[in-house]
C-alpha cells in the first residue's frame, strides 16, 4: 500500500467543502470540440442495454439520482466521465455509441461496455460485451462516417480530432472477470502476475497506438483503482468484511506501474505529436478511502444497494430498495462508486495541481493544449 500524501488529504477536503451535492459552476462553452470515451462499466452509459449480458444497469434503482433516470449507467447518478464532460464545458452528456450516428458523432461518443477488458475473452463469464479491440474498431467506423462532414478533407478531420479529448479506462475486468476467476479462466495458471501484466500492456499499447493512428492526440489513460477494496472483494475473500484483498491490489500496482511507463514512452516521442495524461486512479481512490470522513462519507465498505455481506455478494437487483442518503456512501453497489465519489474523483483529476493524480499535466491543462 502506498504511503498517504498529506497533499491528497488537503485536496480531497477542499473538494468536499466546495461540493454542493448536485452541480458546480461550469464554463459556458466546451473547451474541446469532442470527447471520446473507451472503457468498462465504470463509464458505460447504455451500450450494454440491448445485448445479452448480466452486465446491465438499465433498471431501477440504477439512475435513481440521474436527471434522465435509468440510462444504463452503473451508478445512482453521474459517472466519472459525465463529471469530466461537465467540467470540460459540455452542456449535455456524451451519448453512447449504440444510438449515436450522423452529425452528433462530432461532439463525441461513449464506446464503453460493462464487463469489457483489454483481452477479448474478459467478461465472457457475464455474457456479451464490447471489448477494447471492438471499441477501437467502432471508433474507426466513426472516423469513416465523420469524413463526409469534412468533405473528404483528411487534414481538416485530422486537425479536428487532434483538438478533441480521448479517455481510456481499461484493465479492471481483466483482473476481476478474468485473472482472479480461476474457475472460468486459465489466465492465472498460464501467467504469473508480472507476465500477465506484461501481456495486458502489450495488447493495450497496440490498442492505444491504433487510436493514435485514427487521429487521437490528447489522451487520458487511467490506471486501475484499488479494486481489492471494493465491496465485492471484501465480501468474497475475507471473513473480516473490512479487510482488502491485497493479492489483487498488488497485482494492480504491477499493471499500473507498467502503464505509467508506457504513457511516458508515448510522450517521449514514440507517438509523435501526441500528449498522453496518466490518471493514477489507484492513488486517488486510496486517498479517498483514507480520508472518507473528511470527504463526507460514512460508509466505505458496503454498497448502497446490493445483497449479502457488505451488500457485495450480489449486485443491485431490479426495484431493490437502495440506501436513503447516497452521499454518505462511497460505493453504489458491489463494484461501482456513487455519484458523490465520482464527482470528487473527477474534480480531483481535472484540476489537480500535483502529479500524484495526473501526470505530467492535469486534464484542464490537456484541454488547453
Amino acid at each position: 500500500m502506498r504511503k498517504f500524501c498529506d497533499l491528497g488529504l488537503l485536496l480531497i477536503v477542499a473538494l468536499w467543502l466546495g461540493f454542493n451535492g448536485r452541480a458546480w459552476s461550469q464554463p459556458q462553452q466546451a473547451q474541446v470540440p469532442g470527447f471520446f470515451i473507451f472503457g468498462d462499466s465504470l463509464v458505460d452509459n447504455g451500450n450494454n442495454n440491448g445485448i445479452v449480458t448480466l452486465a446491465r444497469a438499465n433498471y431501477r434503482p440504477y439512475g435513481i439520482d440521474f436527471p434522465q433516470g435509468v440510462t444504463g449507467r452503473f451508478t445512482n447518478g453521474r459517472t466519472y466521465v459525465d463529471v469530466l464532460a461537465q467540467l470540460l464545458g459540455f452542456q449535455t452528456y456524451i451519448p453512447p455509441y449504440s444510438r449515436t450516428r450522423g452529425a452528433a458523432l462530432l461532439r463525441g461518443v461513449n464506446y464503453a461496455s460493462g464487463a469489457a477488458g483489454i483481452r477479448d475473452e474478459t467478461g465472457d463469464n457475464l455474457g456479451a460485451h464490447t471489448s477494447m479491440n471492438q471499441q477501437v474498431s467502432n471508433f474507426g467506423n466513426t472516423v469513416a462516417e465523420m469524413r463526409r462532414f469534412f468533405r473528404g478533407d483528411a487534414n481538416a478531420l485530422s486537425n479536428y480530432l487532434g483538438r478533441c479529448i480521448f479517455y481510456s479506462g481499461m484493465g479492471s475486468n481483466d483482473y476481476l472477470n478474468n485473472y482472479f476467476m480461476p474457475n472460468f479462466y486459465t489466465s492465472s495458471s498460464d501467467y504469473t502476475t508480472k507476465a500477465y501484466a506484461a501481456a495486458l500492456l502489450q495488447d493495450y499499447s497496440r490498442q492505444l497506438s491504433q487510436l493514435y493512428a485514427l487521429g487521437a492526440r490528447k489522451v487520458i489513460v487511467t490506471g486501475v483503482g484499488q479494486i481489492g477494496c471494493i465491496p465485492y472483494q471484501l465480501a468474497r475473500y475475507h471473513s473480516n468484511s473490512s479487510r482488502c484483498n491485497e493479492n489483487i491490489n498488488n497485482a494492480i500496482l504491477i499493471f499500473n506501474s507498467g502503464l505509467k511507463k508506457m504513457v511516458d514512452n508515448f510522450n517521449r516521442g514514440q507517438l509523435p505529436g501526441a500528449k498522453f495524461v496518466y490518471l493514477d486512479s489507484y492513488q486517488s481512490t486510496f486517498d479517498l478511502f483514507q480520508n472518507a470522513s473528511a470527504a463526507g462519507f460514512e460508509v466505505i465498505d458496503k454498497g448502497c444497494c446490493g445483497v449479502g455481506r457488505n451488500n457485495g455478494q450480489i449486485t443491485c437487483l431490479p426495484l431493490q430498495q437502495a440506501c436513503r442518503d447516497r452521499t454518505k456512501y462511497m460505493f453504489w453497489d458491489a463494484f461501482h462508486p456513487t455519484e458523490a465519489a465520482n464527482i470528487l474523483l473527477g474534480k480531483a483529476s481535472y484540476s489537480s495541481n500535483t502529479q500524484s493524480y495526473t501526470c505530467p499535466i492535469n486534464i484542464q491543462q490537456l484541454a488547453m493544449l
